[in-house]
Protein backbone atom coordinates (compact mmCIF):
# COMPACT_ATOMS: atom_id res chain seq x y z
CA UNK A 1 0.00 0.00 0.00
CA UNK A 2 1.28 3.09 -0.82
CA UNK A 3 2.78 5.63 2.12
CA UNK A 4 -0.02 8.50 3.19
CA UNK A 5 0.99 11.64 1.20
CA UNK A 6 1.11 14.32 3.64
CA UNK A 7 1.91 17.59 1.81
CA UNK A 8 5.11 19.40 1.02
CA UNK A 9 7.46 21.32 3.05
CA UNK A 10 8.26 24.69 2.23
CA UNK A 11 10.57 27.17 4.33
CA UNK A 12 9.03 30.47 6.06
CA UNK A 13 11.43 33.03 8.13
CA UNK A 14 13.05 30.39 8.70
CA UNK A 15 10.95 27.25 9.44
CA UNK A 16 9.29 24.66 7.40
CA UNK A 17 6.03 24.99 7.53
CA UNK A 18 3.92 21.96 5.72
CA UNK A 19 1.39 22.57 2.88
CA UNK A 20 -1.04 20.03 1.33
CA UNK A 21 -2.62 20.41 -1.75
CA UNK A 22 -5.06 18.13 -4.30
CA UNK A 23 -7.16 18.99 -6.86
CA UNK A 24 -7.15 21.25 -9.87
CA UNK A 25 -8.13 24.87 -11.02
CA UNK A 26 -8.20 28.38 -9.61
CA UNK A 27 -9.06 29.73 -7.55
CA UNK A 28 -7.43 27.92 -4.71
CA UNK A 29 -9.49 26.81 -1.59
CA UNK A 30 -7.51 27.44 1.28
CA UNK A 31 -8.36 25.30 4.46
CA UNK A 32 -7.21 27.51 7.62
CA UNK A 33 -7.12 25.18 11.11
CA UNK A 34 -8.80 26.41 14.25
CA UNK A 35 -6.72 26.64 17.37
CA UNK A 36 -4.32 23.81 18.71
CA UNK A 37 -5.85 21.20 15.79
CA UNK A 38 -3.67 18.13 16.09
CA UNK A 39 -3.32 18.03 12.14
CA UNK A 40 -4.96 20.00 10.21
CA UNK A 41 -4.01 18.12 6.95
CA UNK A 42 -6.17 14.82 8.16
CA UNK A 43 -8.56 17.26 10.35
CA UNK A 44 -10.52 18.79 7.62
CA UNK A 45 -9.69 15.65 4.71
CA UNK A 46 -13.89 14.64 5.43
CA UNK A 47 -14.57 18.04 3.17
CA UNK A 48 -11.24 18.94 1.23
CA UNK A 49 -11.37 15.61 -0.24
CA UNK A 50 -15.03 16.33 -1.47
CA UNK A 51 -14.21 19.71 -2.90
CA UNK A 52 -11.09 19.13 -4.42
CA UNK A 53 -13.34 17.03 -7.03
CA UNK A 54 -14.28 19.70 -8.47
CA UNK A 55 -11.26 22.71 -7.30
CA UNK A 56 -7.83 22.48 -6.64
CA UNK A 57 -7.37 22.81 -2.37
CA UNK A 58 -4.74 23.28 0.02
CA UNK A 59 -3.97 23.32 3.49
CA UNK A 60 -1.81 25.54 5.41
CA UNK A 61 -0.27 24.03 8.91
CA UNK A 62 1.22 26.65 10.63
CA UNK A 63 3.93 26.45 12.68
CA UNK A 64 3.26 23.60 15.51
CA UNK A 65 0.91 22.36 13.85
CA UNK A 66 0.89 18.73 12.07
CA UNK A 67 3.77 17.91 10.61
CA UNK A 68 4.91 20.98 10.50
CA UNK A 69 7.83 22.85 12.48
CA UNK A 70 8.11 24.84 15.81
CA UNK A 71 7.46 28.57 15.42
CA UNK A 72 10.34 31.28 14.78
CA UNK A 73 8.11 34.13 15.13
CA UNK A 74 5.78 35.14 18.31
CA UNK A 75 2.23 34.26 17.10
CA UNK A 76 -0.09 37.45 16.17
CA UNK A 77 -2.13 37.87 13.64
CA UNK A 78 0.30 39.58 11.06
CA UNK A 79 2.69 36.78 11.39
CA UNK A 80 0.16 34.20 11.22
CA UNK A 81 -1.27 35.55 7.82
CA UNK A 82 1.95 36.68 6.55
CA UNK A 83 3.48 33.34 6.52
CA UNK A 84 0.69 31.16 5.15
CA UNK A 85 0.70 33.40 1.98
CA UNK A 86 4.40 32.98 1.96
CA UNK A 87 3.95 29.36 2.37
CA UNK A 88 1.60 29.00 -0.62
CA UNK A 89 3.48 30.85 -2.82
CA UNK A 90 6.42 28.92 -2.29
CA UNK A 91 4.36 25.83 -2.75
CA UNK A 92 4.00 27.10 -5.84
CA UNK A 93 0.20 27.82 -4.92
CA UNK A 94 -0.78 31.82 -6.49
CA UNK A 95 -3.41 33.91 -5.24
CA UNK A 96 -6.71 34.03 -5.87
CA UNK A 97 -7.81 32.01 -2.88
CA UNK A 98 -11.24 30.89 -1.42
CA UNK A 99 -10.64 30.91 2.59
CA UNK A 100 -12.52 28.06 4.11
CA UNK A 101 -11.51 29.06 7.77
CA UNK A 102 -12.32 27.22 10.75
CA UNK A 103 -12.68 28.63 14.79
CA UNK A 104 -9.85 30.58 15.21
CA UNK A 105 -8.95 30.71 11.98
CA UNK A 106 -11.65 33.22 11.35
CA UNK A 107 -9.76 35.80 12.78
CA UNK A 108 -6.95 35.46 10.53
CA UNK A 109 -9.62 35.19 7.49
CA UNK A 110 -11.13 38.97 8.30
CA UNK A 111 -7.28 40.17 8.47
CA UNK A 112 -6.45 38.45 5.16
CA UNK A 113 -9.53 39.37 3.21
CA UNK A 114 -9.72 42.85 4.13
CA UNK A 115 -5.72 43.70 3.98
CA UNK A 116 -5.43 41.91 0.64
CA UNK A 117 -8.55 42.15 -1.03
CA UNK A 118 -7.61 41.40 -4.26
CA UNK A 119 -6.47 37.74 -3.47
CA UNK A 120 -9.70 36.70 -1.59
CA UNK A 121 -12.68 35.80 -3.88
CA UNK A 122 -14.92 34.38 -1.26
CA UNK A 123 -14.61 32.65 2.47
CA UNK A 124 -16.30 29.66 3.31
CA UNK A 125 -16.90 29.63 7.15
CA UNK A 126 -16.34 26.26 8.75
CA UNK A 127 -17.48 27.84 12.16
CA UNK A 128 -15.47 30.80 11.93
CA UNK A 129 -14.63 32.64 15.37
CA UNK A 130 -15.98 35.65 14.92
CA UNK A 131 -13.46 38.96 15.87
CA UNK A 132 -15.89 41.18 17.58
CA UNK A 133 -17.32 37.85 19.76
CA UNK A 134 -13.08 37.42 20.52
CA UNK A 135 -13.11 41.12 21.76
CA UNK A 136 -16.07 40.74 23.90
CA UNK A 137 -15.20 37.68 25.62
CA UNK A 138 -11.95 39.28 26.39
CA UNK A 139 -14.01 42.09 28.34
CA UNK A 140 -15.60 39.75 30.40
CA UNK A 141 -12.83 37.75 31.78
CA UNK A 142 -10.09 39.58 32.54
CA UNK A 143 -6.61 39.10 31.00
CA UNK A 144 -5.00 37.64 34.38
CA UNK A 145 -7.48 35.24 34.92
CA UNK A 146 -7.61 33.66 31.26
CA UNK A 147 -3.91 33.54 31.51
CA UNK A 148 -4.11 31.51 35.26
CA UNK A 149 -6.64 29.50 32.97
CA UNK A 150 -3.79 28.95 29.86
CA UNK A 151 -1.46 27.97 32.49
CA UNK A 152 -3.33 25.43 34.16
CA UNK A 153 -4.37 23.86 30.84
CA UNK A 154 -1.43 23.89 29.54
CA UNK A 155 -0.36 22.12 32.84
CA UNK A 156 -3.03 19.42 31.99
CA UNK A 157 -2.22 19.15 28.28
CA UNK A 158 1.70 18.21 29.23
CA UNK A 159 0.22 15.52 31.58
CA UNK A 160 -2.44 14.06 28.81
CA UNK A 161 0.63 13.99 26.48
CA UNK A 162 2.70 12.23 27.98
CA UNK A 163 -0.75 9.24 27.02
CA UNK A 164 -0.55 7.68 30.16
CA UNK A 165 -3.25 6.65 32.88
CA UNK A 166 -4.58 10.40 32.66
CA UNK A 167 -4.67 9.95 28.90
CA UNK A 168 -6.97 7.23 29.04
CA UNK A 169 -9.42 9.23 31.26
CA UNK A 170 -9.66 11.89 28.43
CA UNK A 171 -9.06 9.70 25.42
CA UNK A 172 -12.63 10.11 24.05
CA UNK A 173 -13.04 13.71 25.04
CA UNK A 174 -9.33 15.01 24.10
CA UNK A 175 -7.86 12.83 20.69
CA UNK A 176 -11.28 11.65 19.01
CA UNK A 177 -13.43 14.95 19.82
CA UNK A 178 -14.34 15.06 16.31
CA UNK A 179 -14.73 11.34 16.14
CA UNK A 180 -12.60 10.72 13.23
CA UNK A 181 -10.54 8.04 15.28
CA UNK A 182 -14.11 5.73 15.16
CA UNK A 183 -15.34 7.25 11.36
CA UNK A 184 -14.48 5.81 7.85
CA UNK A 185 -13.01 9.07 6.91
CA UNK A 186 -9.65 8.52 7.52
CA UNK A 187 -7.84 5.09 6.55
CA UNK A 188 -6.34 3.27 9.35
CA UNK A 189 -2.78 4.04 8.60
CA UNK A 190 -4.31 8.11 8.72
CA UNK A 191 -5.85 7.39 12.51
CA UNK A 192 -2.69 5.49 13.42
CA UNK A 193 -0.70 8.74 12.39
CA UNK A 194 -3.47 11.28 13.92
CA UNK A 195 -3.23 9.60 17.08
CA UNK A 196 0.61 9.93 17.08
CA UNK A 197 1.03 13.82 16.22
CA UNK A 198 -2.16 14.39 18.88
CA UNK A 199 0.04 13.18 21.68
CA UNK A 200 3.21 14.90 19.49
CA UNK A 201 1.31 18.12 19.31
CA UNK A 202 -0.60 18.78 22.30
CA UNK A 203 1.31 20.27 24.73
CA UNK A 204 2.73 22.68 22.18
CA UNK A 205 3.98 26.53 23.03
CA UNK A 206 2.09 27.92 19.77
CA UNK A 207 -1.41 26.81 20.91
CA UNK A 208 -0.90 28.67 24.00
CA UNK A 209 0.71 31.70 22.52
CA UNK A 210 -2.00 32.49 19.78
CA UNK A 211 -4.66 31.88 23.00
CA UNK A 212 -2.82 34.32 25.02
CA UNK A 213 -2.83 36.77 21.47
CA UNK A 214 -6.50 36.08 20.74
CA UNK A 215 -7.39 39.13 22.37
CA UNK A 216 -5.05 41.15 20.57
CA UNK A 217 -5.29 39.46 16.71
CA UNK A 218 -9.04 39.64 17.50
CA UNK A 219 -8.80 43.59 18.07
CA UNK A 220 -6.36 43.91 14.61
CA UNK A 221 -9.07 42.15 12.58
CA UNK A 222 -12.11 44.14 14.44
CA UNK A 223 -10.04 47.01 12.92
CA UNK A 224 -10.02 46.12 9.15
CA UNK A 225 -13.90 46.23 9.03
CA UNK A 226 -16.06 43.32 8.51
CA UNK A 227 -15.80 40.87 5.40
CA UNK A 228 -16.40 42.94 2.24
CA UNK A 229 -16.36 39.29 -0.50
CA UNK A 230 -18.91 37.05 -0.99
CA UNK A 231 -19.61 34.78 1.65
CA UNK A 232 -21.13 31.22 3.37
CA UNK A 233 -21.27 30.91 6.67
CA UNK A 234 -21.98 27.67 8.65
CA UNK A 235 -22.83 28.37 12.44
CA UNK A 236 -22.91 26.54 14.79
CA UNK A 237 -24.98 26.30 18.85
CA UNK A 238 -21.21 26.14 20.31
CA UNK A 239 -21.26 27.06 24.24
CA UNK A 240 -19.08 30.27 24.50
CA UNK A 241 -18.18 32.83 27.21
CA UNK A 242 -19.93 35.21 27.15
CA UNK A 243 -22.57 36.18 28.96
CA UNK A 244 -23.93 38.43 26.87
CA UNK A 245 -24.27 37.11 23.91
CA UNK A 246 -24.29 33.30 22.16
CA UNK A 247 -21.76 31.93 20.16
CA UNK A 248 -24.67 31.62 17.69
CA UNK A 249 -25.77 35.15 17.83
CA UNK A 250 -22.84 36.75 17.30
CA UNK A 251 -22.01 34.12 14.32
CA UNK A 252 -25.18 35.29 12.85
CA UNK A 253 -25.09 38.95 13.68
CA UNK A 254 -21.48 39.35 11.72
CA UNK A 255 -22.47 37.19 8.61
CA UNK A 256 -26.08 39.25 8.20
CA UNK A 257 -23.71 42.66 8.10
CA UNK A 258 -21.10 40.89 5.93
CA UNK A 259 -24.29 39.89 3.49
CA UNK A 260 -23.25 36.12 4.19
CA UNK A 261 -25.34 32.91 2.86
CA UNK A 262 -26.41 31.68 6.52
CA UNK A 263 -26.59 28.05 7.55
CA UNK A 264 -27.30 27.02 11.03
CA UNK A 265 -26.06 23.86 12.30
CA UNK A 266 -26.79 21.32 15.70
CA UNK A 267 -23.53 19.16 14.34
CA UNK A 268 -21.31 20.81 16.68
CA UNK A 269 -18.09 22.88 16.22
CA UNK A 270 -16.34 19.98 14.31
CA UNK A 271 -19.62 19.62 11.99
CA UNK A 272 -16.85 19.04 9.14
CA UNK A 273 -16.23 16.07 10.39
CA UNK A 274 -19.83 15.06 10.74
CA UNK A 275 -22.01 16.30 7.61
CA UNK A 276 -19.16 16.61 4.87
CA UNK A 277 -21.53 15.66 2.34
CA UNK A 278 -23.94 18.23 3.18
CA UNK A 279 -21.43 21.42 3.81
CA UNK A 280 -19.56 20.28 0.64
CA UNK A 281 -22.52 20.39 -1.24
CA UNK A 282 -23.62 24.09 0.24
CA UNK A 283 -20.84 25.56 -0.40
CA UNK A 284 -19.82 24.35 -4.28
CA UNK A 285 -23.52 25.52 -5.11
CA UNK A 286 -22.57 28.99 -3.83
CA UNK A 287 -19.31 28.99 -5.16
CA UNK A 288 -21.07 27.78 -8.44
CA UNK A 289 -24.15 30.85 -7.91
CA UNK A 290 -20.79 33.01 -7.47
CA UNK A 291 -19.49 32.47 -10.66
CA UNK A 292 -16.55 31.74 -9.16
CA UNK A 293 -15.92 28.55 -10.65
CA UNK A 294 -12.49 26.59 -10.89
CA UNK A 295 -10.65 27.23 -14.30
Amino acid sequence: MAAMETGKKVEVGGNELNVYTEGSGSPTIVFLSGGGVTCPVLEYKPIYRRMSKKYRIAVVEKAGYGFSGAMKTPRTIENLVSEDREALRRAGIEPPYVLAPHSYSGLETVYWANTYPDEIKAVLSMDMGIPDYAVLQAEEVPDDKRDKLLAKQHRLLKTIAKDGILAKLFRNKAENVSGLLTGNELTDEEKKIYRQLFYKNLANSEYIEESRLMTANAAEAVRTGVLKCPCCFYISDMKGMSKQKTWRQAGVEYAEKCGAEIHLSDKGHMMYARIPDEMSETFLKFLNAQGIGAE
